[in-house]
């Protein structure tokens, strides 16, 4: 990779390290000024911006492959890490940066940004230098294949209004609390995570700039839960289109940030420790408070937005029937070797 690929922003302001300053309210003044954006009919529309949620430095090690393999996907016009931990220095972000760049195998550029704030709503904050017509929400420890990820990317441009997703959750109604709950639900879905989402660019700008005086109110419940950014995402996008997101069947998918990780398998001798470290996973009850907020993003925007989905787009169509071959009963079309 080139030096001209070689980008960092850092943001050095003193007052944005105290912890005080960094777990303020968002403001999205500038970001919100149209005039600072580019034109949607100018958004490229056969590339997609990655945007990856980066805060710990234990996940360095993995972020080089995850950055790598974005960078070699074809259809990716440039990635971007958004740091959102104000304690890191800013020395470690430059070796960082410059250290993705030089070592990543691919041809799109490799950008290192220090957030604004450590509000997990600046994840969505729009962007003058996106120069695609949509982007790829994603978190620092979530790696797949080249393949799965232009999977995803057609379905999204067969599904351009609509979330398209790796990872799926569901909202239900439990009558004994009389509470809206967080769940997984085995044929229905209303969620898709920020683990892996693809959407319109101009959703950046609904989420953080649009919805008046009600938004802003859902805006500081994801402040003050240190939580559910993604599921008000998908609040905002279900109000717009009427229907769920999409649901996508990746062909490999490796979550390092899994609670069930095991450690034995690592891409560094760090990974055992990067399994622990999440900057929205931290606190115990994490369904139960995933739950809260969606009861009051219900209450504050006056209406359950979210709405189910049903299905998932798998990347081959294959045989359904079963047939024994061999002893062994395999889809009809598997070849079977003794």
């Amino acid at each position: 990779m080139t030096s001209g690929q070689l980008t960092l922003i850092l943001l050095t302001i003193t007052s944005l390290f105290s912890t005080t300053i960094c777990h303020r309210p968002l403001s999205t003044n500038h970001h919100c000024n149209r005039h600072n954006l580019p034109s949607q009919k100018h958004l490229r529309p056969d590339q997609f911006t990655v945007l990856i949620n980066g805060y710990s430095e234990s996940r360095i090690p993995i972020l080089h492959t995850i950055t790598g393999i974005y960078s070699s996907s074809p259809s990716v016009a440039a990635v971007v890490l958004l740091w959102g931990n104000p304690n890191t220095p800013s020395t470690t972000l430059t070796h960082l940066s410059h250290n993705l760049s030089t070592s990543s195998p691919g041809h799109a550029p490799i950008t290192v940004i220090r957030q604004p704030s450590s509000s997990l709503n600046a994840r969505f904050l729009p962007r003058a230098w996106i120069s695609t017509r949509s982007v790829l929400i994603c978190d620092d420890d979530i790696e797949t294949d080249t393949k799965s990820i232009e999977f995803v990317f057609n379905i999204w441009r067969n599904n351009p209004e609509q979330l398209v997703g790796l990872f799926a959750r569901s909202h239900a109604f439990e009558l004994t609390s009389g509470a809206w709950i967080y769940t997984v639900h085995p044929d229905r879905y209303s969620i898709v995570l920020t683990k892996f989402m693809m959407m319109k660019t101009e959703y950046l700008y609904l989420y953080s700039c649009g919805g008046g005086e009600l938004m802003k109110q859902a805006r500081l419940i994801v402040d003050e839960m240190r939580n559910c950014e993604d599921i008000l995402m998908n609040f905002v996008v279900a109000n717009v289109t009427s229907v769920g997101p999409v649901l996508a069947g990746a062909k490999r998918v490796r979550d390092w940030g899994d609670a069930r990780n095991d450690g034995q398998r690592a891409l560094t001798a760090a990974a055992t420790e990067e399994v622990a470290v999440g900057l929205s996973s931290r606190k115990k009850e994490h369904r139960k408070r995933r739950g809260e907020c969606i009861t009051e993003f219900h209450r504050v925007l006056g209406k359950m937005g979210l709405r189910y989905s049903y299905g998932k787009v798998v990347n081959s169509v294959g045989e359904q029937g079963l047939c024994q071959k061999g002893g062994k009963l395999v889809f009809c079309d598997q070849q079977f070797f003794k």
